[in-house]
């Protein structure tokens, strides 16, 4: 209990849940941008069920003196909306989780700390602003600084009439008087210190994240058909399209969608699709097609529970191989997997001058738990991007599919010179007509597939955290990146390292000698069949001694992460 006591007083984790339709979003993005501001470090991330109103869904907000990014099972905190959330979040409460709510909406055996939320709401002029009253008393329970918590309220709700403004700030303002007199009377037993260098940082979620590194890396263009949870990224890029010179197009299907965006690089713009599985299964005669166009295209997959609709507002990692073997024929590609919001903005940008380089299609894996999660970094390093073109100006005896020695063929673009760009779904000779010649089909598939070692030579090495000289590799990909590195710190292994892929295809060429000093690898993957450890196995020789799987629509948390690697290592 005393160890228990300690970690609170730096990291406290508080869980909003309600039906859809009861504002815990709205609850969501006020309290976790004021908090940030007023000095704590911040990570959020939220579990929902497929309807618009209804259900039970949860929100986890863990605010802390130090940085976090990682889902945890805890509940310190607990403030439920209705009744129907203790029954749902059951296995997670504690007997040390402090309960907050309405006596008037719970009748559960629990034990809790009453706040008549709905009286006080009615007293600042009604029940839509029962959830600034929330707001209000959590923030005083932080401690937040209210002058920034109401100048907030004042510029969000700037467009409504100026009765709801005053009647937020009221009702925020009753709020936070409870917040603090619970705090005072000893009913929250905890206090974080405030890091004032935190306010200024930036608050970014995985889809912003992979937004910003498409731009950064010169996309200017995207086509894509709307679908969880792949939809944000269509979103930020339609809202920001004029600032950055975007073409953004809500095509009518997948496949007009993915076919838009070969046809916009055909032009010379540098275009993408944003989809998840379902979406991407319709797209992959698109993405053979860029095979044989040797066409850049970028794709990101934001990976949710198949098959079929499957658990559309859950997470899994289980779209790999569906990447890794898309398109019919046999031609190069590339596949990222970010962990982390900063990552995801490098590889997006990368993603582009790679798809550029080398001609083929590059892909950006990331899942829902990783779009929809977010907390507060110093500041995206805007720096390291740099957008790579390799276009060149035709002359009259241009060769769309010249036969090089590293099989990337000078590409151009129609009206950019004197030569003509021809190109082709069929197999084709170096100008681009069609031809059935067994030889030239040879040399065709050959050149396509020297493509792959100068691929390799850019591909990136997997991160390592920990010792150099480590006995056990925990090895994983997207996602899982902040679970397994805190759970690991937590257990402090000193012959334990973390191996975080964040290219898993092709694997670099050193990835069998740095595996190759563990004794025993244990891969972590959110998918029923270890996707990625097949991967390895197959492509690096890599031998795989353990696997940690998990596939019911969650993430994995760091309490379970770590009693599974205290069993393992």
């Amino acid at each position: 209990m005393a160890e228990t006591a300690q970690i609170r007083q730096k990291d406290i984790s508080v869980v909003l849940g309600g039906a859809a339709g009861q504002g815990i979003q709205t609850i969501e993005s006020i309290l976790t941008l004021i908090l940030k501001r007023s000095g704590y470090h911040i990570f959020s991330t939220k579990e929902y069920m497929s309807r618009i109103r209804g259900g039970s869904n949860s929100t986890l907000i863990r605010v802390s003196s130090e940085r976090i990014a990682s889902y945890v099972d805890r509940i310190d905190l607990l403030m439920p909306l209705n009744g129907d959330v203790l029954s749902h979040l059951e296995e997670r409460i504690s007997p040390d989780t402090l309960i907050i709510g309405d006596s008037a909406d719970l009748t559960a055996d629990h034990e809790f700390i009453d706040v008549p939320f709905s009286s006080i709401a009615e007293e600042a002029g009604g029940r839509i602003y029962l959830n600034t009253v929330a707001v209000g008393v959590l923030a005083g329970i932080f401690e937040a600084d209210i002058s920034i918590l109401e100048d907030h309220l004042k510029e969000r709700f700037s467009s409504k009439a100026e009765g709801v403004v005053e009647g937020n700030i009221a009702a925020v303002r009753k709020g936070y008087e409870v917040g603090l007199s619970l705090c005072e009377s000893g009913s929250i037993p905890f206090h974080i210190p405030h890091k004032p260098d935190v306010s200024d940082e930036v608050l970014i979620n995985g889809g912003e994240a992979i937004s910003m590194g498409c731009i950064a890396g010169g996309c200017n263009f995207i086509s894509s058909y709307p679908m969880s949870p792949s939809t944000a990224v269509l979103t930020f890029m339609s809202a920001h399209d004029e600032m950055f010179g975007i073409v953004a197009e809500q095509a009518e299907d997948e496949i007009a969608a993915i076919n838009m965006a070969i046809g916009a690089w055909y032009t010379g713009a540098r275009g993408m699709v944003t989809t998840s599985g379902g979406g991407f299964a319709l797209m992959e005669e698109g993405i053979s097609l860029a095979g044989m166009m040797e066409s850049p295209v970028v794709v990101h997959l934001a990976q949710r529970p198949g098959p079929g609709t499957g658990l559309p507002t859950r997470t899994e990692q289980g779209d790999l191989e569906l990447v890794l073997y898309s398109g019919h024929g046999e031609f190069p590609k590339i596949i990222y997997a970010p962990g982390t919001t900063s990552e995801a903005f490098a590889l997006a940008g990368r993603a582009f001058n790679m798809a550029d380089k080398h001609q083929v299609p590059v892909f950006i894996l990331t899942d829902q738990f990783f779009m929809d999660s977010y907390y507060n970094i110093p500041a995206l390093d805007t720096g390291e991007i740099s957008v790579e073109k390799h276009i060149i100006k035709t002359d009259r005896d241009y060769s769309r599919y010249r036969i090089t020695e590293n099989g990337i063929s000078p590409r151009g673009v129609p009206g950019y010179g004197k030569g003509l760009v021809r190109t082709d779904s069929d197999e084709h000779d170096e100008e681009g007509q069609i031809t059935e010649s067994m030889k030239m089909r040879t040399d065709m598939v050959d050149k396509r597939l020297r493509k792959g070692q100068g691929i390799l030579e850019d591909s990136l090495l997997p991160y390592i955290n920990g010792p150099e000289d480590f006995n056990t590799a925990v090895i994983g990909w997207g996602s899982t990146y902040h679970m397994i590195d805190e759970a690991l710190s937590l257990l402090g292994r000193k012959k334990t390292a973390h191996l975080h892929f964040s290219q898993v295809f092709p694997l670099h060429p050193d990835t069998s000698g740095i595996t190759g000093r563990a004794q025993k690898i244990i891969v972590v993957e959110n998918n029923a069949t270890s996707q990625f450890g097949r991967l390895l196995e197959s492509f690096a020789d890599v031998e795989v001694h353990e696997r940690i799987l998990k596939y019911n629509g969650l993430p994995f948390s760091v309490e379970e992460l770590a009693g599974r690697f205290d069993s393992l290592t």
